[in-house]
C-alpha cells in the first residue's frame, strides 16, 4: 500500500461518520499531513454545514498552520468550485496554499464535474486525482447514480420465510398482522438502511393493510420521506424523481414489478428460519449480468 493510499483510507474512514447526515450531499473525508504526520482531518459531519476540507483546515494546531503550504492534503471527492450553502473549497485550498492535492474521485455534480480540479491546478498546485477511486465511488453510489443516471439510487428490500414467502395470503391471517420475520438485530439494521435513504416507498396494499411506521426509531438519523405508490394517476417517475435515493419495502407485486423493469441498484433480503408451508410468494430475482449486490442476512 502506498502512502496515498493510506491517507485516502483514513479519509474514507472519517467520511462514513456522516453517514444519513448529510443527504443528498456526499459523504467526504479530508486529511492533512506534513513530512508523514497527520495534522489536521475532517469531515462532511451534515447538510448545510461545513465541508470536509473546511473542518481539516480548522483541526490544524495553531502552531502547524504555517505548514500547510508544504503539506498535502487528501480528499475522497473533488473539491466543490461554486457557491452553495457553503463557500467553495478549492478556494480554500488556493488561499491556504496547498502545493500538493490528492483527489480520490471527481464530483459527478454538474456544478464542479472537474472544475475544482481545474481551479487547484490553475493556481499552480500538483493536483493527484484516482487514488482508491473505486472505493471513494461506491461510499457515495447513491450521490453519483443521482448525477450521473439522473434517477434515483433505488434499494430493494425484503424479509422472507424460509421456503420462500414474504407473507400468509392476506385473508388467512388470524390476527389482521403480517408475519414477523425480524429478530430485535435485524429491525434495528432494517431501520439503519432507512436512515441512509432520503425516501422509503411502499405500495397502496401495504399501507392500508399494515400500516407500516416506516420510520427510523431504533437507529439515530432522519425518518425517509413516505412515499406510497397508488393508482391514481401519479406515474412512478413523477413521484420518485425528487429524491436522490430510495428504498423501496413492498410487498411482493412492488418489489417485483422493480425487479421486472431493471429499476434497482441493490438488494437487502432477510431471511428467516420461519416455515409458512404456502402464502405470498417473496419477489424473484432473476439472472442478474450487471453483477449488482445482494445483501442476505440470516434472522
Amino acid at each position: 500500500m502506498t502512502d496515498d493510499e493510506k491517507y485516502m483510507r483514513r479519509c474514507l474512514q472519517l467520511a462514513r461518520n456522516g453517514e444519513g447526515m448529510t443527504m443528498p450531499n456526499p459523504m467526504v473525508g479530508a486529511v492533512i499531513v506534513h513530512d508523514g504526520r497527520i495534522i489536521g482531518e475532517g469531515w462532511h459531519r451534515r447538510y448545510g454545514g461545513p465541508h470536509a476540507e473546511v473542518n481539516a483546515v480548522r483541526s490544524v494546531r495553531p502552531e502547524d498552520e504555517t505548514l500547510l503550504p508544504l503539506s498535502t492534503i487528501y480528499v475522497s471527492l473533488e473539491p466543490c468550485s461554486h457557491w452553495g450553502k457553503t463557500p467553495p473549497c478549492a478556494e480554500l485550498l488556493v488561499e491556504k496554499g496547498f502545493r500538493r492535492i490528492v483527489v480520490g474521485c471527481l464530483d459527478p455534480n454538474e456544478k464542479v464535474s472537474g472544475r475544482g480540479i481545474q481551479r487547484l491546478r490553475d493556481a499552480g498546485a500538483k493536483v493527484v486525482v484516482g487514488v482508491l477511486e473505486k472505493e471513494c465511488k461506491w461510499l457515495n453510489r447513491k450521490f453519483i447514480t443521482f448525477h450521473t443516471l439522473h434517477r434515483p439510487y433505488i434499494t430493494l428490500k425484503w424479509a422472507e420465510s424460509a421456503d420462500g414467502f414474504i407473507d400468509r395470503q392476506r385473508n388467512s391471517r388470524a390476527d389482521g398482522e403480517p408475519v414477523k420475520f425480524s429478530t430485535p438485530w435485524t429491525q434495528m439494521l432494517v431501520h439503519q438502511l432507512r436512515a441512509t435513504h432520503e425516501a422509503i416507498l411502499v405500495g397502496r396494499r401495504t399501507w392500508e393493510l399494515d400500516q407500516p411506521s416506516l420510520t427510523t426509531r431504533l437507529w439515530p438519523g432522519q425518518s425517509p420521506q413516505k412515499l406510497i405508490l397508488s393508482s391514481n394517476g401519479t406515474s412512478l417517475d413523477t413521484l420518485i424523481r425528487p429524491y436522490q435515493s430510495i428504498l423501496v419495502e413492498g410487498g411482493a407485486q412492488t418489489l417485483q414489478s422493480f425487479l421486472d423493469a431493471d429499476l434497482w441498484d441493490e438488494a437487502y433480503i432477510e431471511r428467516s428460519g420461519i416455515v409458512l408451508g404456502g402464502g405470498v410468494a417473496a419477489p424473484q430475482i432473476k439472472r442478474d449480468p450487471k453483477g449488482r449486490l445482494i445483501h442476505v442476512n440470516f434472522a
